[in-house]
């Protein structure tokens, strides 16, 4: 069997043996509680079992030694019991109403028009096309934690207030401009100008650009010991208004770039935390022309059941004040995309999965595929970290990007330019 013959019972629908994920309330609730404990199974040749199972081993080190990090360093400080009983309380009075409402709209505001975005030429890009200018922006968030507990806390993180965007652009007119979003604790700009493939995507025509997470890189809390760390340290409240201020921020980029650069277009992609949030902007955002979540979570809570020694104290912690796994999904599910209906339709909404992932597993993709009305869906072999087939995905995203019309007028552009 070749590589690109690798099928999944769960790609498309000719291969299905079984229903569709029903999700018919809160999605919470109506998860299977071993949700965490599932797996997904693919028919595979033997060349590609074991490319899956080595890959798929370099994923278990990364995630133990991720999970020992953040295990020591992060869950005491967000995680101790007054904390979790806090998070509890802000559940039932703050986080639970707008999830309850699935109205995206009550949790992820929109931006204040106006917002000042500084301009400046990037320096030690390593990208440095002849035909183009490279320029990291800036600006000032005005973003305010919905939680007014959370407020004076989360603000006194000043260097997390200035949102960053590096941005490669085509001398002349405006192209449409892909935006790319980096995962956890890996905002360097040279290994997502590698991952994302943005030189192949500049030299077919566009723009590109990559949006730095709240707390990660240049925006990290003071004494941070990893980048991210601040994302997970404050608790639960800490990643909802994470998640609340990284769409907002996105979201004033995309009004500078259609309102004030002209811009035609623009779509977002990310990888695992930005494949997350990738997700969350096609709920929020209605400009985008499309979505594609690379090797996604969809529920953290779920996931960090597999993530060993965090899984162990959550479920001690679960334990302790008497609380099921869905109560645990239910203080982050206002901050997750299974909570609120695309704004995209299905067929502008992609999704690439990897089937040896065990970082963010395989069945994270197929429930985000399932929410988002099994849109197109794109199987790798390989895992979190190794992306074996990545030309082919590469290949079938710039198909997609043509299906639906993204270049469109894209050669008038280069002739104008």
């Amino acid at each position: 069997m070749s590589r690109a013959a690798v099928l999944s019972r769960i790609a498309h629908d000719a291969c299905f043996d079984e229903p569709p994920l029903s999700l018919a309330g809160p999605w919470w609730l109506d998860l299977p509680p071993d949700f965490a404990l599932q797996r997904e199974s693919f028919a595979m040749g033997l060349g590609d079992r074991i490319q899956v199972r080595a890959a798929a081993a370099s994923d278990v080190l990364l995630r133990t030694v991720g999970a020992c990090l953040v295990g020591g360093l992060a869950l005491p400080i967000g995680y101790h019991p007054g904390r979790l009983r806090r998070a509890f309380e802000d559940l039932e009075m703050i986080y639970g109403p707008p999830a309850e409402s699935a109205d995206a709209t009550r949790f992820f505001r929109a931006p204040a028009p106006g917002a000042r975005i500084r301009s400046r030429r990037a320096p030690f890009a390593r990208f440095r096309p002849r035909d183009g200018h490279w320029e990291d922006l800036t600006f000032e968030s005005a973003y305010e934690p919905f939680n007014p507990r959370e407020r004076a806390g989360y603000l006194r993180h000043k260097d997390n207030r200035v949102a960053r965007l590096r941005l490669w652009r085509h001398a002349g007119p405006p192209r449409p401009t892909v935006m790319a979003i980096h995962g956890f604790s890996a905002d360097l700009y040279w290994l997502n100008e590698w991952f994302f493939a943005l030189p192949w995507l500049y030299r077919m025509g566009l723009d590109v650009a990559l949006f730095t997470l709240p707390f990660h890189g240049r925006r990290q809390t003071r004494f941070s010991p990893f980048s991210g760390h601040g994302f997970f340290a404050g608790g639960p409240a800490r990643i909802n208004e994470a998640f609340g201020q990284a769409v907002h921020d996105f979201r004033v980029f995309v009004d500078y770039l259609l309102e004030q650069r002209g811009v035609p277009r623009v779509g977002v992609t990310g990888v695992s935390l930005g494949g997350f949030t990738s997700a969350l902007l096609a709920s929020t955002e209605s400009r985008l022309q499309f979505a594609i979540p690379n090797v996604p979570l969809a529920s953290l809570p779920d996931l960090v059941l597999e993530w060993e020694p965090i899984g162990a104290v959550v479920r001690a912690s679960l334990k302790l004040f008497r609380q099921r796994i869905e109560d645990a999904r239910a203080m982050l599910a206002v901050s997750s995309p299974l909570t609120y209906r695309p704004l995209l339709p299905r067929e502008r909404l992609m999704v690439i999965g990897g089937i040896g992932d065990r970082l963010a597993p395989p069945k994270h993709s197929r429930l985000l595929w399932e929410h988002w009305e099994r849109c197109r869906l794109h199987w790798f072999v390989g895992s979190h970290v190794l992306h074996f087939d990545r030309g082919d995905y590469l290949r079938h995203t710039g198909r997609f990007l043509n299906e639906i019309g993204f270049f469109e007028g894209l050669e008038r552009t280069r002739r104008a330019g």
